[in-house]
């Protein structure tokens, strides 16, 4: 099953598709904290990620994001980009996660237990 999976799908890391061209044609750049790694082609022309784990687009930092379009040519494994104060470290994107924000008032928010201010009517 993970051989047809990994044939068709390419949300689990990479197709056999994406590896041989890798294999064949990429020159790895360098990785990131979570374990992502950055390839281009010798030229320099072509840019991608291979995910550890499931792709999703928010787990790429800024720094490698900046890489990947061409926004600078060096890559944060040889250059890193000078940082402010108030910055603070990535986070990938928690929407749909427990860990998403919930504002006061969401169904999501757990609300502490009141006391009621009545009691309700019992028929003898």
């Amino acid at each position: 099953m993970g051989f047809l999976l990994r044939l068709v799908t390419w949300w689990n890391s990479q197709t056999f598709g994406t590896q041989f061209f890798t294999w064949r044609k990429g020159q790895r750049v360098g990785e990131d904290a979570e374990g992502n790694v950055y390839y281009q082609t010798s030229d320099g022309k072509r840019r991608w990620v291979i995910f550890n784990g499931e792709a999703e687009a928010s787990r790429v930092s800024p720094d490698w994001h900046g890489w990947l379009h061409h926004t600078w040519d060096t890559p944060p494994t040889e250059a890193e980009l000078p940082r402010k104060p108030w910055e603070k470290p990535h986070l990938p994107n928690l929407t749909g996660t427990a860990q998403a924000y919930a504002p006061d008032g969401s169904i999501r928010r757990k609300r502490p237990e009141t006391p009621r201010d009545y009691e309700a009517w019992q028929p003898e």
